[in-house]
């Protein structure tokens, strides 16, 4: 298999390394005969990220432009240096190479590879953004190297809303994935406990209800719980500081019918912090889903090894084989999750 299937053509820094781990993208060069260029519109930012980016800006739109200008610059890629992590990009393939698969010239595509992974340079942000929202209207371009994964826009979505689902739609696949097999002990999962109240877990919520799951969320704030209700996403919503594990627990375990941790935990938050309260708040021989990129895995790892708990501690890849289509199905089939995403 030649090594530009996995885009290793494209690194600059360190040379060897996969584009993911690059320090630096070669985002200038033509594209090669299985490479497309695309024209940049707007880009995605991950929920880890913008939230990093607009705190340490005090959510000054122009100074967040700013951050957002130089770290592509620098890296020939979107990867924020505080969270590693970076979204995904809309845009219009403009040059296509003759051997590129997927897509053709005028066909309008959503990124499903990260944009740490991604050769991107921009030449600016529209002076229109407030900074209030993670979908960023940019100019620029991107390249996609051999192997790149997207999906071309749905006629029958709005833009913005399947842009939103795309940047997400692994977590409610590989929460599939782990909730249909059995536990450690074969223990068919039963309940499925999410941290955080936002696109991943929507999505993640609704998928588990259609297997007959019960789910429960927590979130931060009475709103964000009346909210979830309101759009049918979850049985029950818990109010809790998910970085303050034993109250968390505490009001799982009072939220719960038969006075039982859940069978799963799903972490997708977007700040960090939460690690140890996945691992309370998940009964023994349970598994626990860390989709959250603010997740620290070496404390994951001790942490569970120091309070003993015994169970299957998994990173949530974004990629699952047919992701993209299942998240935007789900939102074409149930009426309040849809809405729940023009809500945001």
């Amino acid at each position: 298999m030649s090594s530009t299937v996995f885009g290793t053509n494209r690194v600059l820094e360190v040379v060897g390394a996969l584009p993911q781990s690059a320090a630096r993208l070669d985002a200038v060069s033509p594209i090669r005969n299985t490479e497309a260029l695309v024209r940049v519109e707007r880009l995605n930012l991950d929920s880890a990220s913008f939230n990093q980016i607009q705190q340490f800006s005090e959510g000054s739109a122009k100074e967040m432009g700013r951050q957002i200008l130089d770290i592509v610059a620098a890296r020939g890629k979107m990867q924020n240096p505080v969270t590693g992590s970076g979204g995904v990009l809309i845009g219009e393939v403009v040059q296509a190479g003759a051997d590129f698969r997927g897509a053709a010239i005028g066909d309008r595509i959503v990124t499903l590879v990260s944009l740490t992974a991604t050769p991107l340079r921009l030449e600016s942000i529209s002076s229109d953004w407030d900074g209030k929202t993670p979908v960023v209207p940019v100019v620029g371009e991107a390249v996609l190297t051999e192997g790149a994964i997207f999906a071309k826009i749905p006629d029958d979505l709005p833009e913005s809303i399947t842009m939103s689902v795309l940047d997400v739609c692994g977590a409610p696949a590989l929460a599939l994935r782990v909730l249909r097999r059995p536990a450690i002990d074969g223990r068919v999962p039963g309940r499925l406990l999410i941290l955080g109240g936002g696109k991943s877990a929507s999505l993640s919520a609704v998928s588990a209800r259609d297997l007959g799951i019960g789910v429960t969320v927590v979130v931060p704030t009475e709103g964000e719980r009346q909210r979830l209700l309101a759009h049918g996403i979850a049985d029950s919503v818990v109010v809790a500081d998910a970085t303050d594990p034993l109250t968390t627990r505490e009001r799982v375990l009072a939220e719960s019918a038969v006075d039982e941790l859940p069978d799963v935990t799903l972490v997708c938050v977007n700040v960090p912090n939460v690690e140890h309260t996945a691992l309370v708040c998940t009964r023994p021989s349970g598994a626990v889903v860390y989709f959250s990129m603010a997740t620290v895995f070496s404390t994951v790892a001790l942490g569970a090894e120091a309070l003993g708990l015994d169970l299957d501690l998994i990173i949530g890849s974004g990629y699952v084989p047919g992701h993209a289509e299942a998240a935007l199905q789900l939102v074409r089939k149930h009426d309040g999750l849809r809405r729940f995403f023009e809500s945001l």
